[in-house]
């Protein structure tokens, strides 16, 4: 079996007379954790919706691997809050989840316990980690992530990262992440790729972290933060702070 899940040679997407991005080579294997990191419209989200065959390439391919199965969770869904919904029933849409399927999910989300509760009445935490469980639940070769805790703050981003670590120990699934939280996605990540319209670097997270092009897009403090971050990150893996979900 091959390790490569999914893979591009030459990518390049246009909307309409603009190009959003050029000549993109990626990939991603089995198992693999793999950050994509770029500024405001340097094409992360666009990249994703190729990957899931949500855009055509203007040029270039998209190879996958054969019964290739995606979970994705997205930067934000929006529901009614007048709508009355329990967790149960949201993880049922579009189609109908055994209870123990349901809960299994959302255990392995790390929010166990929730299926009763009003989608309504969740914390943003809670809201995401829901989110995750609906991904999970086909279980996923590739499981991707697009912006998956800008609503949360850097503790509640943190935990939700390690418990993504969880997932893919206890699953083998290859994970994608696009994130704006630098220093935590890149110290739970196998490799680093920062995106500006095309690929600038990539690599292992201290190396990008060092690379001129990232530091440019980024700044010269970040190389600094992420080593404080991945300091404290390997003192603190194994047991979430008790806001993990919050």
């Amino acid at each position: 079996m091959s390790r490569r899940l999914v893979s591009t040679r030459g990518l390049t997407v246009r909307y309409g007379d603009s190009t959003v991005l050029s000549d993109v080579d990626f990939h991603i294997d089995r198992g693999e954790i793999v950050t994509i990191v770029g500024p405001n419209g340097s094409g992360k989200s666009t990249l994703l919706r190729a990957l899931i065959g949500g855009l055509a390439p203007a040029s270039g391919r998209i190879e996958r691997a054969e019964g290739l199965t995606i979970g994705y969770v997205p930067q934000k869904l929006v529901l009614d809050p007048t709508l009355p919904m329990t967790v149960a029933r949201f993880l049922s849409l579009p189609r109908r989840v055994a209870s123990r399927a349901a809960r299994d999910a959302l255990d392995q989300a790390g929010v166990p316990g929730l299926e009763r509760r009003q989608m309504a009445a969740l914390s943003g935490g809670q809201f995401q980690r829901v989110l995750l469980a609906r991904a999970l639940l086909e279980e996923p070769d590739l499981l991707i992530l697009d912006e998956a805790t800008a609503g949360l703050d850097q503790p509640g981003a943190a935990a939700f990262y390690r418990r993504i670590e969880q997932v893919r120990r206890d699953t083998g699934c290859a994970v994608l992440m696009v994130s704006h939280d630098l220093h935590v996605v890149m110290a739970a990540s196998d490799r680093v790729v920062c995106l500006n319209g095309h690929v600038c670097c990539e690599g292992a997270p201290q190396a990008v972290a060092a690379a001129p092009d990232y530091r440019a897009l980024f700044g010269e403090g970040t190389r600094g933060a992420l080593a404080l971050y991945r300091h404290h990150h390997d003192h603190d893996h194994d047991h979430a702070p008790a806001h993990e979900a919050s």
